[in-house]
């Protein structure tokens, strides 16, 4: 590793930077317990955000997944690893990560061979108990995750820490350019990185990163509970009854009055509206009464295995207030409406429907799934709409789209399972 390695600015900043966390922990511990109100795994189990466990694996592969959509992408992965006869640690910080690992993985960590953990607040103290406990024989950063006491720690610990299916999105890299470059130097303190495509590869190089190896997107080997598919099947008919179906996935705040009114205006139409965060659950469902929408929560609706009681309710919109079931609502519609791209923050995930072979549609703000959007759209699966008008034009008169367009688009950019395998020997020898 670079012994020059971090400069004097960084060294201030993370001076500045542990003070802060210090000076904020009543407020951090406080954000929990609220938080744990309407959650309660937020609240449960501080110890270990101080980097205290009881049982604990010894020598795992480390996969750090912050929340669900960053665990998804790790699932097939970590699937790949543990048939290599590895055991695996997953660190989370939100409960949808943890709660997905758990559901996921319920069987391994019964044997086991995964262990679920909240990653630890970011205290050198915190993270030096972690790394003993564990000893992990390396890192793997799901996304872009930059956390400067996790990089740090691993680096005096010689714990090779690696960023896993990342992508540096535009906006992010332009901000980084500018002013301290501090986020930037942190980037460069990873051991080496394993990114989606070779544009990101250009953007992580120009920022310092070494070590980089080219994988792909993870998303595109992701397995598919065919349980979903089969429960969405028996009961696709009697929801729609024979109408065109959109399920609207990952809806996230600032998003809902834009999607109620087009469902709204909307005649001829069933609706799946799954919000991103199940914090959020009640409130979209008083948003949905108030707009005078004929709805039912998934949770009132369908038993625990997605069963639907007979008859059928006559509604216009299922409520989808369970997290870990995305493949069963999306088994239940023509096309998909991925959240997220009507605000600022960006876009979520278009594999997931584009595995089930439905055509996509996305908001403006594309900056955060740049790849694969950019190329799905190129390939006629992807239909970007600017504005509200466009997505009911989108919605009342789809634009044409063949499975096997979609088939072949999936297939040219499946693999990544593979490539970051054989990749992860290589960038450990370095």
């Amino acid at each position: 590793m670079d012994k020059g390695y971090p400069s004097l600015k960084l060294r201030l900043a993370l001076i500045a930077y542990t003070l802060l966390w210090w000076v904020l922990l009543p407020v951090v511990v406080l954000y929990l317990r609220r938080r744990g109100r309407k959650d309660p795994l937020y609240a449960q189990k501080l110890a270990e955000r101080f980097g205290r466990y009881g049982v604990r694996l010894k020598n795992p592969v480390w996969v750090h997944a912050v929340s669900l959509g960053e665990m998804r992408s790790a699932t097939p992965l970590i699937r790949a690893l543990l048939a290599q006869g590895e055991n695996v640690l997953t660190t989370h910080f939100t409960p949808a990560g943890r709660r997905e690992a758990e559901r996921e993985f319920a069987a391994e960590i019964a044997a086991g061979t995964v262990q679920t953990v909240w990653v630890p607040f970011e205290y050198s103290f915190a993270y030096r108990r972690f790394l003993k406990q564990f000893a992990p024989k390396y890192g793997l950063v799901m996304e872009i995750e930059i956390w400067p006491r996790m990089i740090m720690a691993c680096r005096r610990y010689k714990t090779p820490l690696f960023m896993c299916n990342a992508q540096y999105p535009e906006k992010s890299f332009e901000k980084d350019q500018q002013g301290l470059g501090l986020r930037a130097a942190l980037v460069a303190g990873f051991a080496g990185g394993f990114v989606k495509s070779e544009g990101q590869r250009e953007r992580f190089a120009a920022v310092g990163m070494q070590n980089i190896h080219v994988t792909g997107e993870l998303r595109f080997d992701q397995p598919i509970p065919q349980a979903h598919l089969t429960a969405a099947a028996a009961c696709r008919a009697a929801l729609t009854k024979g109408r065109p179906s959109f399920t609207l996935t990952s809806v996230v705040e600032g998003e809902d009055a834009l999607y109620i009114d087009m469902i709204r205006q909307t005649t001829g139409v069933f609706f799946v509206y799954v919000p991103r965060a199940p914090e959020r659950f009640d409130d979209v469902a008083q948003m949905l009464q108030a707009a005078g929408l004929r709805y039912e929560r998934r949770s009132a609706l369908l038993d625990d295995d997605l069963g639907l009681a007979d008859p059928a309710p006559e509604i216009d919109v299922l409520l989808g207030d369970s997290m870990g079931e995305m493949y069963f609502y999306l088994g239940l519609c023509d096309r998909a409406i991925v959240g997220g791209g009507f605000v600022p923050k960006g876009a979520h995930n278009i594999i997931e429907p584009l595995a089930l072979k439905k055509p996509v549609i996305v908001g403006p703000h594309i900056w955060t799934i740049a790849y694969p959007a950019t190329e799905a759209m190129a390939a006629g699966v992807c239909q970007l709409v600017p504005d509200a008008q466009a997505l009911m034009d989108e919605v009342q008169a789809p634009t044409p789209v063949t499975d096997a367009q979609i088939t072949t688009f999936y297939e040219d950019h499946a693999g990544g399972v593979a490539r970051t395998l054989a990749a992860i020997p290589k960038a450990l020898a370095r």
